[in-house]
């Protein structure tokens, strides 16, 4: 690996700080995501049930005991089950804004090493091929025959930085598209559930 990176020149070891960096996001967002993994239609039953049979505290209980985004949004709109049906979406939709930044927290990381790292690759093997076009004017100038082995170490440069780039932003891209489709799933169960619950809530007061 050491051999790899001193023949890839300068620009791979941006390249290398880029894949640690894209890992440790995505490891830490997929273990976030699976915490705060649950069986939505399971836990709306719930609350829904709980708000049929005029029990909101029941209902407050089972979201404070269920670590979901949804559960924080539908918490907010119960604690004002006793007001106004606007102000009850005022509040959860408040409770939204502020929970869709946490999960899409680190994302622009991802996509921004998506975007850099195939340039740092392009950057890569622009330098590797000045380095072989300065051995060739070198060579031709001290009137020396140019060898294949002159050029190798700049062509090295040129195609493993290439690689490296790419390696680090096709799994990047993978991984920020997948998370970000997480999120739209979060967002899609929180709007559900408060529609869900307003309804529950109006039904109730009926």
């Amino acid at each position: 690996m050491l051999e790899i990176i001193q023949k890839g020149g300068p620009v791979m070891i941006p390249i290398l700080l880029c894949s640690i960096v894209a890992l440790a996001v995505a490891l830490e967002r997929l273990h976030h995501f699976y915490r705060v993994r649950i069986d939505t239609k399971k836990f709306l039953h719930s609350v829904l049930d709980a708000v049929r049979r005029n029990k909101i505290k029941e209902a407050i209980e089972v979201c404070e005991q269920t670590p979901s985004p949804v559960a924080r949004i539908l918490k907010t709109g119960l604690m004002k089950h006793d007001q106004p049906k606007e102000e009850i979406r005022e509040a959860m939709e408040d409770a939204a804004h502020h929970t869709i930044p946490r999960l899409e927290q680190n994302l622009g990381i991802l996509g921004t090493i998506s975007h850099i790292a195939p340039l740092l690759g392009l950057l890569g093997t622009v330098t590797g091929l000045v380095r072989s076009f300065q051995v060739i004017q070198e060579k031709s100038s001290a009137m020396n025959p140019i060898n294949p082995g002159d050029l190798a170490g700049g062509i090295w440069e040129a195609l493993l930085t290439t690689v490296a780039g790419l390696t680090v932003a096709i799994p990047t891209i993978v991984l920020y598209n997948y998370l970000v489709n997480r999120v739209n799933r979060f967002v899609n169960e929180m709007e559900i559930g408060a529609t869900e619950l307003l309804e529950g809530l109006s039904r109730r007061g009926a």
